[in-house]
């Protein structure tokens, strides 16, 4: 195939990938509650002819293209929303209250479609297969890669590619890195059960802010005393609440955060020395507490020979001057999750500028041409891939 030819293609649909974009934009749908999105996805990928699997892992689409005998490769992208009240000035503004796409997955998701389109033109030419993963629920763990795994989506599959739109990085760059390149996302929570009473006679209570304060100091200490220093960690607590009135010594402090590692071992390292401290502590003041420790979304290790392939093909979009070797982020995607079972490669595809607003903010967004960047890149590794 003529890949000056279809790149030309690509950017002729790029005001339709827009207009995808933003129509998703309007319409977010939670992890684990989308119903029109999918039904939107499938009905755009039938339209291209391709064979389709909905109910994929419960919410799940699947499209499956055939080409010519050979490889086949995988393409992923999410659609889920967050609970964020969007909070931009657009005409394409969230119109579901309280519900936003703050982290790029509508751009993901309109991507995908573009690089459905063009493949699904030229299948007789195409050496080899594709699926397109339209995956639901990767915001919230247990996110729904496991759910779609098991339900067979990589079935046959050789390879897979996946991008994140990222409005960090500047429009223009695209980051690519063999190796881990987001940590694995683990969960606790904490309940410290002390004995409440009056705040006048703490000598009668045992105080549950104090003790659950101190204990969050202690924790703290972990990753830099306990953690091999060439290790990357991070322990954060990220909620604490305790009591309800400002006279009474509280009996119950409830505390939750997360625990982002590139290793399995230092996080159960970690999860063990939290649970050392927090019996140490509480047994030497007299309370009792409930701990648990929640594995998420492993962390995402980037396979060498597809990275490198992807890679090149970024260069071909943006030059080589504008592909880097992105740091690792101490981000959770469950992208990590289809990178267990087979090779493949998960990049970054700039999509912002210095004064951008973070993912998750209710100003997100993203500079729309990132997109067809992205479907550049995936275009040429999907051939590349299939030609090799």
């Amino acid at each position: 195939m003529d890949r000056n030819s279809l790149l030309e293609e690509l950017e002729a649909l790029y005001p339709e990938m827009v207009g995808t974009r933003r129509y998703l934009h309007q319409h977010p749908e939670l992890s684990f509650e989308e119903v029109e999105t999918p039904k939107f996805i499938a009905g755009q990928l039938k339209e291209l002819g391709i064979e389709v699997q909905t109910g994929v892992g419960k919410r799940g689409v699947v499209g499956r293209l055939h080409g010519k005998p050979g490889k086949t490769v995988a393409l992923r992208a999410d659609f889920d929303a967050l609970p964020i009240e969007d909070e931009k000035d657009v005409i394409y503004r969230s119109t579901v209250p309280g519900v936003m796409h703050a982290c790029g997955h509508d751009g993901h998701t309109a991507t995908l479609l573009a690089v459905a389109m063009i493949l699904s033109r030229h299948r007789q030419d195409l050496k080899g297969n594709v699926v397109f993963i339209h995956q639901h629920a990767e915001e919230v763990v247990p996110g729904g890669a496991r759910e779609m795994i098991a339900d067979g989506c990589l079935d046959g599959v050789d390879a897979i590619f996946g991008t994140h739109l990222w409005s960090k990085t500047d429009f223009g760059k695209v980051g690519c890195r063999t190796g881990p390149v987001m940590a694995a996302a683990d969960k606790f929570t904490l309940t410290v059960h002390g004995r409440g009473g009056h705040g006048a006679k703490p000598h009668e209570t045992i105080d549950a802010v104090v003790l659950g304060a101190t204990i969050v100091k202690e924790l703290q200490q972990i990753v830099s005393r306990r953690v091999d220093p060439l290790k990357q960690a991070v322990l954060t607590i990220g909620s604490f609440h305790s009591g309800n009135t400002f006279n009474v010594i509280a009996d119950k402090a409830e505390l939750s955060g997360t625990v982002r590692s590139f290793e399995r071992a230092v996080a159960d390292q970690i999860a063990m020395e939290m649970e050392r401290i927090i019996k140490a502590m509480c047994e030497s003041a007299g309370a009792t507490y409930t701990f648990h420790f929640e594995k998420g979304y492993p962390a995402v290790v980037n396979h060498a020979d597809e990275t490198e392939l992807v890679r090149k093909a970024a260069e071909q979009v943006v030059g080589a001057e504008n592909v880097f070797e992105v740091t690792p982020s101490m981000g959770g995607e469950d992208f990590a999750y289809y990178l267990e079972q087979v090779p493949g490669t998960f990049f970054f595809t700039g999509a912002g500028h210095a004064e951008a607003y973070p993912h998750h903010h209710p100003k997100f967004d993203i500079e729309e041409g990132a997109m067809l960047i992205a479907a550049k890149t995936l275009l040429l590794a999907t051939l590349d891939y299939l030609e090799s």
